[in-house]
């Protein structure tokens, strides 16, 4: 199946520096695509510290419950990933699968197996033959590089119609620090608690624990705060790494206000990446914001705009170009959160289309109609009620959307 290039996708791609005591290689090792890397492996120098956050669905993936049960371990030496088969709902031979590619890659690497982070994406329910791994494992560490962020991105995209990658510099007690960010997704996606598979590793020196306290407090804000289609993952994993090349004081206190620049920076990356995600939605051709204010709690600003943001009314109506505000009404109405008709407003970008319960009195239908034809579309919601505030990024639902789930498994 052949996917053209999201309309929305960014002109270029950045040049992520290599990150010191991170080295990668990818390789074709034929799980399920024909003529394309389906496999990553990253090792970490000794001693590089390991955060991660992970599905919340009831039918996690066998790699899932691995790394959940290692992530407490707090170190890492390799990470596996592959494409097109997400080992899911595979019962026993699915966990074999995990526990050959640990042994595989361990062997390889010179590590222990509980070392050896794992995430598998792709079509749920096929088993995955994890000997095909052992055709392509030397030849991975042999090529490992400190340069291949890039190609990481593309050898465990599935769907995805372009690569995601994020990079930023700070400082951590006057040492510039490094944090680069990869991420897949592009449908079934509405994580919670975690996103579709992302890979972040900075050279700070910061314990496990302090690392765990960022990516938990960040993800919230941001991956939390993406959905194409309202469907969480049975794969979602977020993998932190910290190597400790970097030459700042090692930091084991997550309130140490040292980490104050850091944790922004890492937040902003995975704001980035999310955003890319949404960019990418299955056949998507509109970048949707949707921004509520003035709800009882941030929680319940949330879950309005999530309510928002996963309606296939009002995500076709964006589609179609139409400022369809009542829409946005039954969204809001439905959420089963605290909401007053009679003090909602409701703008489309700078246009403001309904006020106080009704119809905006300066409404100008033409005026609405020529914002909705642009790329970047703002939904924004004053419920009228308190202060909470919330922000959810997503895309407009298309032919193209049902097309590429059609076809998904042929």
């Amino acid at each position: 199946m052949s996917i053209a290039v999201s309309p929305l996708a960014p002109k270029s791609l950045p040049a992520l520096p290599p990150i010191a005591g991170v080295r990668m290689a990818t390789a074709a090792a034929g799980i399920r695509y024909a003529g394309r890397t389906d496999v990553l492996l990253a090792t970490f120098t000794p001693g590089a510290s390991v955060a991660g956050v992970f599905t919340r669905s009831r039918c996690p993936s066998a790699p899932v419950e691995w790394c959940r049960e290692r992530v407490g371990g707090g170190t890492i030496r390799a990470l596996v990933v592959n494409s097109g088969n997400a080992n899911a709902f595979t019962g026993a031979s699915g966990r074999a699968a995990t526990r050959l590619t640990a042994e595989l890659a361990a062997k390889a690497v010179g590590c222990s197996e509980d070392e050896v982070f794992l995430a598998s994406t792709g079509v749920i329910g096929e088993p995955l033959d994890a000997s095909k791994f052992a055709g392509v494992m030397d030849g991975l560490v042999a090529a490992n590089a400190g340069d291949g962020w890039e190609a990481a991105a593309r050898a465990i995209m599935t769907t995805d119609t372009f690569p995601k990658l994020a990079t930023r510099q700070t400082s951590i007690g006057g040492r510039t620090v490094t944090i680069n960010g990869i991420a897949k997704g592009s449908g079934m996606i509405a994580p919670d608690m975690a996103t579709m598979l992302s890979f972040v590793a900075t050279d700070a020196a910061i314990s496990a624990g302090a690392l765990q306290q960022i990516v938990s407090s960040a993800v919230t804000r941001t991956f939390n705060c993406v959905t194409v289609d309202g469907d969480t993952s049975t794969s979602d994993t977020l993998l932190a790494f910290a190597t400790g090349q970097a030459g700042n004081t090692p930091i084991a206190d997550p309130a140490d206000p040292a980490l104050g620049a850091f944790a922004a920076a890492f937040e902003d990356l995975l704001a980035e990446l999310a955003q890319l995600v949404a960019r990418d939605g299955e056949g998507a051709r509109k970048f949707v914001t949707v921004e509520v204010e003035g709800a009882e709690s941030d929680a319940s600003a949330h879950r309005i705009a999530l309510s928002i943001a996963n309606s296939p009314l009002v995500k076709t109506a964006i589609a179609g170009e139409d400022a369809n505000w009542g829409r946005v009404v039954m969204a809001v109405g439905k959420a089963g959160e605290p909401a007053d008709r009679d003090l909602l407003t409701i703008r489309f970008g700078h246009v403001r289309v309904a006020h106080r319960g009704a119809r905006d009195p300066d409404y100008d239908e033409a005026v609405a109609s020529a914002y909705m034809k642009n790329e970047n579309i703002l939904v924004a919601v004053d419920i009228g009620l308190g202060r909470g505030s919330a922000r959810v990024w997503t895309c407009d639902l298309t032919e193209g959307y049902i097309a590429i789930n059609a076809d998904y498994r042929s």
